[in-house]
C-alpha cells in the first residue's frame, strides 16, 4: 500500500443540477416564443418545444453521469496502484453515480486503515522473529528442531560449529544419521522420541572426529500441526568440565595416597634404621671376611640411601620449602646406574651407555628426590625393553643455558602419537592391569616442577623412547664466591 498523495486527475467540468434545468427551460422557452410568433396556431411546435428541454436536460444529465463514472474509474486505477486515496466529488454529487463516490470513499479509507494494522502486524511479526532467530543463534549450545520423522528442520550456527557444515547444510539430514552415538545412547535417543518422553541434562558421548565428546542432552516436544509432534534438541559440550570433575577426583585420590605414603614413610625408617645397625655391626664382625665386610657396607649404604629417600618423600608430602640443596646429576646418574647394574640390568641383559659431561653438572635441588625422579625413569625404560632382542639403555647429561639436563633413551617401541600428551597425567599407564600405578611420572614431574624444572618427552627422538629432565643449573664458580 503506499501513502498518501497530492495526485490529481484530470476532471471535465460540468455544471451544477440547477444549470442544466435551466439551459433545456430556456430552450425550451425560445423554442416556444419563435414557434408561437411564426406559427402560433400550430400545436407540434408547442410539444416539440416541451420536448427539446426534456431532451436537453437528459442530455446534460447524461454528460454529467459519464463525467461522474470516469472520475470512480480513475479512482479506482489509482487504487489499484496503491493510492488509496479519497476521490473528489467536487459539482457531480447530484448525480447518481455521484452519490455513490462517498461510499467509495469510505471503502478506501477503511481499506487503508486495514492495510496500515496489516503492515503494522507484520512489523511487529519481523521483529519478533528476528529476536527469536537472534536468540536461538546466541544459544550456548547446538539447538536441532527435528520433525516427527526424525529430520533436522532447523539448526543454529553452534548446531553447524559442532558438526563442521556450512549454514543450512543440517536441513533435512536424519538425526540418528547425524550423530553417532554408542548403543545405549542411541536406545535412550530412540526411547524419547517413541513416546515422547522428555530428556533433562542427560550425559551422552558422541563420537566426533576419531575422539569421544561428551555432551549434556536436553529434548522437549512440541505439537505442530503439519509435523503432528516435533521435539527440540540441545547439546551442551561438557567434555572439559567432565575432564575438570575426573581431575578433581585425581587430585582427591592423590591426597590421600600422599597421606599413606607419608604415613607408610614414616613406618619405614624404623625397620631402615635397624636394618642400618645390624649392617654396621655385621661389617665390625666381618674382619676375617672382606667379603662379608663388603657386602655389610654395601647393604649400610643402600640402607642410608633408602632413609634420605624416604625423608625426600615426606618433606615433599609436608610440602616443606626448599632447603637450597645441590646435587651433583652426574655423580647421582653414576651411584644410581651401579645400582640398577647389580639388581636388574645384569638380570636382563641390558646395555647400558653412559654420555655423561665432563666434570660437575649440579643442579638445584636434593639428591634424594632427584633419585626417585631418575629411578621412575630407569624403571619405565626397562619395562619398555620387555620384548626387545638387543635392549640398549642410555644415560647422558649436559649443560644448557641456565638448564642442568639429564636424559634417559631406551632402544623399545617407544610412546604413540595419541598418548604422548597423556604421559603425565595422575593414573595414566601403558602397562598392563597390576603392573603400572601411573603415578610415576606425575609424582616426578610435580618433583621437578618445585625446583624450577620440567620434564618432557622428546618426540624427535627415533630410536626408541627418551626423557629429558631440565632443572636449574648451579653455577660452581658463582657458588664458591
Amino acid at each position: 500500500m503506499r501513502g498518501t498523495s497530492s495526485r490529481r486527475f484530470p476532471l471535465p467540468v460540468v455544471p451544477g443540477r440547477l444549470v442544466p434545468a435551466a439551459l433545456a427551460v430556456l430552450a425550451g422557452l425560445l423554442y416556444l416564443y419563435f414557434g408561437l410568433r411564426w406559427h402560433a396556431s400550430n400545436v407540434f411546435w408547442i410539444i416539440g418545444a416541451m420536448l427539446s428541454g426534456v431532451l436537453g436536460y437528459l442530455f446534460v444529465r447524461l454528460l454529467a453521469e459519464l463525467a461522474a463514472v470516469r472520475r470512480l474509474e480513475l479512482g479506482i486505477h489509482a487504487a489499484r496502484e496503491g493510492l488509496l486515496e479519497p476521490t473528489p466529488v467536487g459539482p457531480l454529487g447530484w448525480t447518481s453515480v455521484g452519490r455513490m463516490i462517498p461510499e467509495y470513499n469510505t471503502t478506501i479509507a477503511t481499506l487503508r486503515q486495514m492495510f496500515r494494522t496489516v503492515e503494522e502486524c507484520q512489523g511487529r511479526f519481523l521483529n519478533e522473529r528476528n529476536r527469536s532467530n537472534t536468540i536461538l543463534q546466541s544459544l550456548p549450545g547446538a539447538l536441532l528442531s527435528v520433525s516427527d520423522d526424525l529430520r533436522i528442520s532447523i539448526a543454529n550456527r553452534q548446531a553447524d560449529a559442532l558438526f563442521g557444515v556450512e549454514a543450512g547444510r543440517l536441513i533435512g539430514i536424519d538425526l540418528f544419521g547425524l550423530l553417532d552415538l554408542n548403543e545405549r545412547d542411541r536406545e535412550l535417543l530412540r526411547d524419547a522420541f517413541l513416546y515422547k518422553h522428555a530428556i533433562r541434562n542427560q550425559e551422552i558421548a558422541l563420537n566426533m572426529g576419531g575422539c569421544t565428546r561428551y555432551f549434556s542432552l536436553n529434548l522437549s516436544f512440541y505439537n505442530d500441526e503439519e509435523n503432528d509432534m516435533g521435539g527440540v534438541l540441545i547439546l551442551q559440550d561438557i567434555t572439559e568440565y567432565r575432564q575438570l570433575m575426573e581431575s578433581v577426583a585425581t587430585r582427591e585420590k592423590l591426597v590421600a595416597m600422599g597421606q599413606l605414603a607419608a604415613g607408610v614413610a614414616h613406618e619405614l625408617n624404623t625397620p631402615l634404621g635397624n636394618i642400618l645397625g645390624y649392617a654396621q655391626l655385621l661389617d665390625r664382625g666381618a674382619a676375617d671376611h672382606p667379603k662379608l665386610g663388603e657386602y655389610a657396607r654395601i647393604i649400610a649404604d643402600e640402607t642410608q640411601r633408602c632413609s634420605h629417600v624416604v625423608r625426600e618423600l615426606l618433606n615433599y608430602a609436608r610440602k616443606d620449602q626448599c632447603s637450597g640443596e645441590t646435587c651433583d646429576l652426574n655423580q647421582l646418574a653414576h651411584e644410581l646406574i651401579e645400582t640398577f647394574i647389580n639388581c636388574r640390568l645384569k638380570r636382563y641383559r641390558i646395555e647400558v651407555v653412559m654420555d655423561l659431561s665432563p666434570g660437575k653438572l649440579v643442579a638445584e635441588g636434593s639428591c634424594g628426590q632427584f633419585d626417585i625422579v631418575l629411578t621412575n625413569l630407569l624403571i619405565n625404560a626397562i619395562d619398555a625393553l620387555d620384548k626387545t632382542a638387543s635392549p640398549r639403555i642410555t644415560v647422558s647429561s649436559w649443560a644448557e643455558e641456565s638448564y642442568a639436563c639429564i636424559g634417559i633413551a631406551d632402544n623399545g617401541p617407544g610412546v604413540p602419537p595419541d598418548i604422548r600428551n597423556r604421559l603425565f597425567d595422575p593414573f595414566f599407564s601403558t602397562k598392563e592391569v597390576g603392573q603400572g600405578s601411573g603415578l610415576g611420572l606425575s609424582i616426578s614431574q610435580a618433583m621437578v616442577a618445585k625446583r624450577g624444572g620440567f620434564i618432557a618427552y622428546d618426540a624427535d627422538y627415533q630410536e626408541g623412547a627418551r626423557f629429558v629432565i631440565k632443572l636449574p643449573a648451579v653455577d660452581l664458580e658463582r657458588a664458591r664466591l
